[in-house]
């Protein structure tokens, strides 16, 4: 997947986080980076769980939004609420 296909990619899941938990990104460039690093999160979970998956686009756009959830999850731990 190129740049271009990543950029989408950690859009769409990024969004689908926010939407899933609200409280994280609120704007386009966040919902990207959120679901980028939320690729990478949920990358490292699954292969710390030894889960194997099939590389799909489909399957991750998944691993993404579970990445990028538990990100919002973890920064809602730290950020106080007044």
């Amino acid at each position: 997947m190129g740049l271009i296909g990543s950029l989408i990619t950690g859009f769409i899941a990024g969004s689908l986080a926010s939407w899933i938990m609200p409280g994280g990104g609120r704007h386009w460039v966040v919902d990207i980076t959120l679901g980028i690093l939320g690729g990478l999160v949920g990358g490292w979970i699954f292969d710390l769980l030894g889960i194997q998956t099939g590389g799909g686009w489909w399957i991750n756009l998944i691993i993404a939004i579970i990445g990028a959830c538990i990100l919002i999850f973890i920064g809602r731990l730290f950020t106080k609420k007044k």
